[in-house]
């Protein structure tokens, strides 16, 4: 059997203030040609559909049209919920949906939804776990809430309530951060293990497609992989190649994955220079000017109306910095502003040492993590 992964689609996404809506829609149909190419037997969507919980109708619109296409084709699509989304509208019709071999997790409430098919080699199930949080695993199991503490917990419990094809291959669809996973600045993931679960959770699944972190990677196996974003969302992915996870499912224990790229409308890129050279014909000559750029001047003085200069030769910057004395200075004055960077935990265990001039202890460490879960839900 062969898979499509994909994942973050972040339909409706802006990136500094640019709508990313005809970028979308461009790798969408790059995405068509690749299925009518490679004619995959399932293409799973791991979450993050949307880029907000109540999403445009243009980009439903546009999700709608991915969608239909897909079914045209004949290509069975498995999709679960991520933080993104709102899990009751992108539910929405999924007994419908289903006609059209269009597979939708429905609200976490214990049983996580399964779909099931059959190759030379025997079965597969599909096993689809949306985006779930301690409270909602604690809600759906009150016999076990007592021992469902942190993210880990959670997790664990809701793999372990899986009804797993038992000798035959198992694949989950999820959205969940993973420890050790990379992210980028495109990503909201909290820091500190508040919300994130370790990869042995996965250990009994022929393959784990995640969503959630933008960059593609595996995580302690290749078989637990996040394919990252289909575009490039922040300039922290410029030196990034978007592209499908391809996965094929032998006979059990035997999983080959590769990728297809996928080449943007418009790429994402930095350009570093004088305002002079960045603006000399030589400079750029032979670059894709509508690219979505951002520009570091090296000038010791501002440029007036440098942005808006610039634009006249780079239509779509997105971002215009200075490196220089000035901003070298104001980076050192940031360095006694790190704390914005930490996370919660970590701030209030020094606002705790600071109080009472000794640390936290390992159980009012565990209990302030619980509050803070808690308040978060």
């Amino acid at each position: 059997m062969k898979l499509f992964h994909l994942s973050d689609l972040h339909l409706g996404k802006r990136v500094n203030e640019f709508s990313m809506l005809e970028d979308q829609q461009y790798i969408l149909s790059r995405i068509l040609e690749w299925v009518h190419k490679e004619k995959p037997d399932v293409l799973i969507l791991a979450g993050d559909i949307y880029d907000k919980a109540v999403p445009s109708a243009e980009a439903v619109s546009l999700f709608d049209w991915f969608l239909t296409e897909l079914a045209d084709r004949a290509c069975p699509v498995c999709i679960v919920s991520g933080n993104h989304d709102s899990a009751e509208r992108l539910a929405f019709g999924a007994r419908l949906m289903n006609a059209r071999n269009i597979f939708l997790s429905p609200v976490y409430e214990g049983k996580v939804e399964t779909v099931d098919f059959k190759d030379s080699f025997g079965r597969i199930r599909i096993h689809l776990l949306p985006f779930v949080r301690p409270l909602s695993v604690r809600h759906a199991f009150p016999k076990e809430a007592e021992g469902i503490v942190d993210y880990q917990t959670a997790l664990r419990t809701a793999v372990e309530h899986m009804e797993l094809l038992e000798g035959e291959r198992n694949v989950l669809a999820a959205h969940q951060f993973i420890t050790g996973a990379m992210s980028c600045e495109s990503e909201e993931v909290t820091v500190g293990g508040l919300d994130n679960g370790d990869a042995s959770l996965f250990d009994a699944f022929d393959y784990v497609a995640l969503g959630h972190i933008h960059s593609p990677q595996s995580v302690g196996r290749k078989e637990v992989r996040y394919c990252g974003t289909p575009l490039k969302y922040s300039f922290s992915e410029v030196s990034q190649e978007k592209s499908i996870t391809v996965v094929e499912l032998e006979e059990k224990g035997n999983v080959q994955i590769k990728t297809l790229p996928l080449i943007p409308l418009r790429d994402m890129r930095k350009i570093r220079g004088t305002y002079m050279e960045v603006t000399d014909r030589a400079f750029y000559e032979g670059t894709d000017q509508q690219d979505y750029i951002q520009v570091t001047l090296t000038d010791e003085e501002d440029i007036p109306d440098g942005l808006q200069k610039l634009r006249t030769i780079y239509p779509n910057i997105m971002r215009l910095e200075y490196d220089n004395r000035r901003t070298r200075k104001d980076a050192e004055i940031r360095e006694w502003e790190k704390q914005e960077e930490l996370s919660e935990l970590e701030l209030f265990s020094r606002f705790y040492e600071q109080q009472n001039n000794q640390p936290m202890s390992s159980e009012q460490e565990a209990f302030v993590k619980h509050i803070m879960e808690e308040i978060k839900e």
